[in-house]
Order: C-alpha cells, then sequence, then structure tokens
C-alpha cells in the first residue's frame, strides 16, 4: 500500500479529522505564498523595506500610510477562488466527517469553499476594526477607501483584523487549535513548512496513537515525526483520498 492509498485508508476509519495549513494551500488560488521560491518575502521590495518586516506591529504604528499601499497591494486578492484542496476539504464535511481545519491564512477561502469548521489562527482580510469605536468594515469597505482606511463613524484607524509579526496569536483561537488536535485520530498538515512559530509547534499535540500525515512539496522538520508523507501536490492529493 503506498502513501496515497494509506492516507485513504486513514480517512475512512477516521472520527475526526484535523487539517492544519499554511499558505501553500492558497497558491493554487493565485495568492503567493511567503517564504517559497516565488514568495512575497523572495520579491525585493519596491518600498525600500523588506516586505517581512512591513508586515510588523511596529512598521503598521509609524508608516500607515505606506503599509496599507503595500497592504492592499500585495496581501488582498478580492478575487481569488476556491481550489482543488479547499473543495476537497468542504466535500470531507459534506460527506459526514467531522473535520476541523486550522487555517495560517488570513484569505477566508476555506469558508468560501464551504467549510463551517474553521479556525483562523492568524486572522481574516475579511474582518476589519475601528480601533476606537470598534465598527466593524468588510473587504469591500477598506479597498475603496484611499490612504489609511478611517472609520465612518468615529474618525479612527480601521485596522485589519490579521496578526502581524509583534502581536500575539488569539488566546481562544490557540486552545480551540490544539484541543481539535488532542481529539483527532488523524491529522493532516499541508501547504506549510511547519517553520512559523508558535503554530507549527501545535503539531506536537496531537494523541501519540493519532496519525499524521504531511502533503508537502519541500520536506518539513516535522517529516521524521509523521506517519505519512507525500511530497506532492496538495489539492491533486486530497482530491485522491475522498
Amino acid at each position: 500500500m503506498n502513501e496515497i492509498e494509506l492516507l485513504k485508508d486513514k480517512v475512512k476509519r477516521a472520527h475526526k479529522i484535523v487539517f492544519f495549513g499554511g499558505a501553500g494551500v492558497s497558491t493554487a488560488s493565485g495568492i503567493p505564498d511567503f517564504r517559497g521560491k516565488e514568495g512575497i518575502y523572495s520579491i525585493k521590495s519596491e518600498y525600500g523595506v523588506p516586505y517581512e518586516v512591513m508586515l510588523s506591529h511596529s512598521y503598521y504604528e509609524y508608516h500607515r500610510e505606506t503599509f496599507f499601499d503595500f497592504y492592499k497591494k500585495k496581501m488582498l486578492y478580492p478575487s481569488a477562488k476556491p481550489n482543488k484542496a479547499h473543495l476537497a476539504l468542504s466535500k470531507l464535511e459534506e460527506l459526514g466527517y467531522d473535520i476541523t481545519v486550522v487555517t495560517q491564512n488570513i484569505d477566508g477561502l476555506h469558508q468560501l469553499a464551504g467549510s463551517k469548521k474553521v479556525i483562523e489562527l492568524h486572522g481574516s482580510v475579511l474582518r476589519n476594526y475601528c480601533e476606537n469605536c470598534h465598527a466593524f468594515y468588510g473587504l469591500d469597505d477598506i479597498l475603496k477607501m484611499k490612504g489609511v482606511p478611517r472609520c465612518e463613524n468615529c474618525g479612527g484607524p480601521i485596522k485589519p483584523d490579521v496578526v502581524l509579526y509583534e502581536e500575539s496569536l488569539d488566546q481562544k483561537n490557540i486552545r480551540l487549535a490544539i484541543e481539535a488536535i488532542e481529539e483527532a485520530d488523524l491529522v493532516i498538515v499541508g501547504g506549510t513548512s511547519l517553520n512559523v512559530y508558535p503554530a507549527a509547534s501545535f503539531i506536537r499535540y496531537r494523541n501519540p496513537k493519532s496519525t499524521l500525515a504531511i502533503i508537502n512539496f519541500e520536506e518539513t522538520p516535522y517529516d521524521y515525526y509523521a506517519d505519512i508523507v507525500i511530497h506532492a501536490d496538495l489539492g491533486a492529493t486530497l482530491e485522491s483520498v475522498i
């Protein structure tokens, strides 16, 4: 039995599944990853400051005009659609599987594909809030505003509900993600290098009796720890195990 057939068998037998995904889940939807060969961190910044620095809370606080120019150009993909990976995970849920998606992505494509149980560790570009009165604004609202987005109610600055560098992950989401991983008998990791902490460390909370499957083109630091390792296209692999 090869690795894909083994994963298919584990999916059929699973009672609780967790899919833990990173930027590589959305690259087939036209959203570039961060650390890949063609990722955003590999591109020379047009602002004279590395993009990785521009995604920090400090940069957001002190250079908001430039931050939002960069953010709208490089981080927002309003026309992106779910790809095979998103749709396959949603299909598993439709088939009656108890599956929780834990994502590091901020694009909202899992929900757009139809997944109901989604934990967004790094927030979402679809949610934006006034820092003063906490009024909600959607992605379309932000795209229509020029310069630094301002609240229509109080004039306060609007911040995307995304976790920037130097900011902490939401404690509730951390707890929910770890609980889901602890309770799962199958944990599938896909489209992530597992080099971004603390999120990558959540895998260590899995039940020792559970199965860990990693699907990623490149090797990860957790490959040696996994029961199934598949270095292949994520969407095609997930489609084949349904």
